[in-house]
């Protein structure tokens, strides 16, 4: 709250508050120890309450990943508690990762199916998080900047970034900030991808109206309605990587981070990041940890069952299988949810190739099926965490000895 725009919005103001996200209820809590008394009443919408609300706080049960009948009256409910606020009032809204889907409204006539079909074929397709959430967008009738739309007094927008360079319009697709995305952007995405054909009549056909210009656009820059809206970003991927930069030199690790962004498709990346690893390390003393983060995209061809991090290990291990030193990668999603899995995610050494020859397990075809989940479960490699409730993107940690 130390910043200007934000401290003069909220002080000695009725503040309504709405926490979105998996770290929904940890957000409340925190913020109603600063603001106290002048927290008028406030939603909390996520997956799970894994400690209690402030009294102030109605807690809204909804679903992550693909959103469901519960995602649409939460956020229903969101836009109805931000048009109820009173003009000199302000809307305070906590964002954290799982909110666009967490918070979901059709726009138009279109169906919540229509709206999952789309998100489900994208998902599929490796489309990353920009691209998925400009869809989103266009398919929405509270984000991209419609939820500050809707409140008649100031907005403060509160951010945890589970997004790569911290963009605003895609944090939990930017329910408070403009929209700098168009129909156009959306359906370029739709057409690189490849998933026109996997969408429904419906959505296709109001993505070409948006793009031909017979739909309103999302509320652009400039808009008024935002002279009265501020967003910022208070936590994100370099808050974990410097946590897990202490906690390895409590273990006796010198530390290098690794600031490049790990993007990309997940089993392309893997080698890239023990390369870069490895550049990092050389001349260092050891034990060394090379700590990178980001976040990666699965293009789903095969069968099986997995997650990018898991996926970027499993291309590690096969670049290790031949190396001669001692050298270890762990690759974990903060959330400590890793694709449709219960693990965060997995490791790899260079024992792992020779560990799975002797399981009569093969690698390249567990990699190309999409099933690094069997694979690294066979080997009791899996990383298993629970879910952390908060996601600021992906940890990769390079442990050389």
């Amino acid at each position: 709250m130390q910043d200007p725009a934000v401290a003069e919005r909220l002080e000695g103001q009725n503040l309504h508050v709405i926490a979105v996200g998996k770290a929904a209820p940890f957000m409340a809590g925190a913020f109603v120890e600063l603001a106290r008394d002048r927290v008028r009443g406030g939603i909390a919408i996520g997956t799970h309450l894994p400690a209690g609300l402030p009294s102030q706080f109605e807690w809204i049960p909804s679903s992550h990943p693909l959103p469901d009948e519960r995602s649409v009256a939460a956020g229903r409910r969101a836009i109805d508690f931000a048009r109820r606020i009173d003009p000199g009032d302000t809307l305070v809204v906590l964002l954290s990762g799982g909110a666009s889907a967490l918070m979901a409204v059709p726009a138009g006539d279109l169906t919540l199916e229509d709206k999952r079909t789309a998100v489900n074929a994208l998902l599929k397709a490796g489309a990353d998080i920009t691209a998925l959430n400009t869809v989103r967008k266009h398919l929405s009738a509270v984000k991209g900047g419609r939820l500050a739309a809707a409140a008649a007094g100031s907005t403060v927008c509160l951010a945890i970034s589970d997004v790569v360079g911290d963009d605003l319009s895609v944090i939990g697709s930017g329910p408070t900030v403009p929209d700098p995305s168009t129909f156009r952007d959306a359906w370029d995405y739709i057409d690189r991808l490849g998933v026109e054909s996997l969408l429904t009549r419906a959505a296709a056909d109001y993505l070409r109206a948006g793009r031909e210009g017979r739909i309103q656009e999302t509320p652009k820059a400039g808009d008024p309605r935002f002279e009265r809206s501020v967003t910022r970003v208070v936590g994100g991927r370099f808050n974990a990587m410097h946590g897990a930069a202490q906690a390895a030199r409590s273990l006796g690790y010198d530390v290098v981070l690794s600031e490049e962004a790990i993007v990309g498709d997940a089993r392309t990346m893997g080698p890239v990041v023990l390369e870069r690893a490895r550049t990092l390390a050389a001349g260092r003393r050891r034990p060394l940890a090379v700590i990178a983060s980001g976040e990666t995209t699965v293009k789903v061809v095969g069968k099986g069952k997995g997650g990018r991090n898991q996926e970027i290990a499993l291309s590690v291990a096969m670049a290790l299988a031949t190396e001669p030193t001692d050298v270890a990668i762990g690759s974990v999603g903060t959330d400590g949810i890793d694709g449709p899995t219960d693990a965060a995610g997995a490791y790899a050494d260079r024992t792992t190739i020779e560990r799975a020859q002797q399981r009569s397990l093969d690698a390249d075809a567990y990699l190309a099926d999409n099933n690094a989940y069997a694979f690294f479960k066979s080997l009791d490699d899996l990383i298993i965490t629970g879910p952390s409730t908060t996601n600021v993107g992906d940890l990769q940690i390079v442990l050389f000895r």
